[in-house]
């Protein structure tokens, strides 16, 4: 049959992309990924900078958006999630973190056999091409070129510098034996371009006889016989396509889209399944629960030289800056969302850092769509790491157009609400030291008059936002609650599985596109050892 594929991977993003490189690499399997958007090729995919103008574009963002909640002051808050071949490695802001060898140990302590830090490493290290590489814990030849930031104003010095007299140390690699402190951050670029998965793993291998890819294909449904998964029903430019697959289904659209294709499939929760008119296939009451963010404040000041991107990026200043980028691929058009980062614990028992920066010399006007400010200024955004507030990811009716309900239920535990106030209150200690005396201005936001806990965490309410760190929603583990098992099977069903950022039982300590990969790689090989069985 023209349709029937060993296997069928549905989502073209980061995991996508990953594991259609690898199960079609041995020429053995037959490969279809299928994935709703369109190719993703743009000029402003390939250029660092241009994620500005991709955040509120329908073509390559599925513009996703919290339901109002009280913790949040009800306001919606905008959700980008990356739309074509490579997913949100399109439009996201290229940052590299592994995050902590404790975050994997803490799931195989879970229950997840296999994926404590010792069992991750080598994924991670498969992944990497990193051009410092040095010592076994990175690597080089990977298929993903990573770089540390080049362009290094004096103002990114500056706050380093700040930060180690407020008593942070200085890290020239985070993802390496600690990571503790301050320095810039590493990005997936090569010679100033970003490169997205589809760039890195499908590009290269797109001509394979063996792998289809199917764009503008939206999945609304699994086909089931029984308690096995046969195939994907597809609407493609109007038309419903099927597809079957001999071995497995594997579902890497994100922990937003697999949680609503499963329901919409009938396996969930059966209130919600009935809720919104569909027939319960099989109970998977766990699918959409646990969904996990990182959520994040900005933190504003006046900057008293002119030497931010607020102002290179007008006029005069912004044609050389595009000429210098079109000549040298150097230059302001390299950056992403972060110049300097910052780990630091805001307690001194705890394990690791619990609190992540993004220091960048702008300031936005609006922040969720990245709009600079007129006036020079500078933006520290604030992350708590590992925060402890579950929300949901559901199905609001059967039909596959409308988006999923997502309730993020923000700042909903003490712990939570105190390490978003203790890590802005030391955010604001770095900046007032000597060392960023030539630079800093007025604070701008929160203000001098933020002075209580209750003002810092009223502020963190009314003002904080997604960093675009979705995970959690089809949870990993070996308990009955549970919706995949350590080897990503689907529990109580057959030939489906999950391999993206879904899985995470708990969110890695820093951005989650580096786990992403390191999942969707082990993922490849768990379902190629599999099939090695089969032979």
């Amino acid at each position: 049959m023209d349709n029937e594929f060993d296997y069928i991977i549905v989502g073209g993003g980061n995991a996508g992309c990953v594991l259609a490189n690898r199960l079609s690499a041995c020429g053995k399997h037959t490969v279809l990924l299928i994935e709703a958007g369109d190719d993703g090729q743009s000029h402003w995919v390939d250029i660092p900078a241009g994620f500005s103008k991709l955040l509120t574009n329908p073509r390559h963002n599925w513009r996703l958006a919290s339901e109002p909640e009280e913790a949040t002051m009800n306001r919606v808050i905008a959700i980008p999630k990356g739309k074509g071949l490579g997913g949100s490695t399109l439009i996201n802001g290229m940052i590299y973190v592994r995050g902590q060898p404790q975050d994997f140990d803490g799931w195989a302590q879970r229950g997840c056999t296999g994926w404590g830090f010792d069992d991750v490493l080598p994924y991670f290290k498969r992944i990497e091409d990193y051009d410092e590489a040095d010592g076994d814990l990175r690597a080089r030849g990977g298929p993903l070129p990573l770089t540390t930031v080049k362009e290094r104003p004096e103002i990114g010095r500056a706050f380093i510098r700040a930060a180690n007299a407020a008593g942070h140390p200085e890290n020239d690699d985070y993802n390496g034996a600690s990571q503790d402190g301050f320095g810039y951050y590493q990005v997936n670029q090569r010679d100033g371009r970003r490169v997205s998965a589809a760039a890195a793993y499908l590009d290269p291998v797109r001509n394979r006889q063996n792998l289809t890819i199917w764009t503008g294909a939206q999945a609304r449904r699994i086909l089931l016989d029984g308690r096995r998964a046969t195939g994907v029903e597809v609407v493609q430019k109007g038309q419903v396509r099927t597809a079957r697959a001999r071995a497995e289904v594997v579902l890497a659209a994100g922990a937003f889209h697999t949680p609503q294709l499963l329901e919409l499939s009938g396996i969930g929760d059966p209130e919600i399944l009935r809720a919104a008119g569909i027939d319960v296939a099989h109970e998977a009451p766990g699918i959409g629960a646990n969904y996990i963010d990182h959520y994040c404040t900005r933190m504003n000041w006046r900057v008293t030289q002119p030497v931010t991107l607020n102002e290179m990026t007008r006029g005069l200043s912004l044609v050389k800056s595009v000429l210098q980028y079109a000549l040298t691929r150097k230059g302001i058009l390299t950056y992403g969302t972060g110049l300097v980062h910052g780990f630091m614990r805001t307690r001194p028992d705890i394990e690791g850092p619990d609190v992540q920066l993004f220091f960048l010399h702008a300031s936005y006007a609006n922040a969720a769509e990245r709009k600079l400010d007129k006036l020079p200024g500078m933006t520290i955004g604030v992350t708590q790491l590992r925060p402890e507030s579950r929300g949901t990811v559901h199905i609001g009716s059967n039909d596959p157009a409308q988006p999923p309900v997502i309730r993020p239920n923000f700042l909903a535990t003490p712990e939570d609400c105190r390490a978003m106030v203790d890590g802005m209150k030391m955010t604001r200690d770095i900046v007032a030291q000597a060392p960023m005396d030539a630079f800093r201005g007025p604070e701008i936001s929160p203000g001098e008059s933020c002075q209580s806990d209750a003002d810092w965490l009223q502020f963190a309410r009314d003002n904080g936002q997604t960093i675009y760190h979705a995970s959690g929603t089809c949870r990993m583990g070996a308990d009955d609650a549970a919706v995949v098992d350590p080897a990503l099977r689907i529990r109580g069903l057959d030939g489906l599985r999950v391999v993206d950022a879904s899985i995470m039982p708990t969110i890695v300590s820093g951005n989650t596109q580096a786990a992403v990969f390191m999942i969707a790689e082990k993922g490849a090989d768990l379902i190629l050892r599999d099939a090695a069985r089969r032979t």
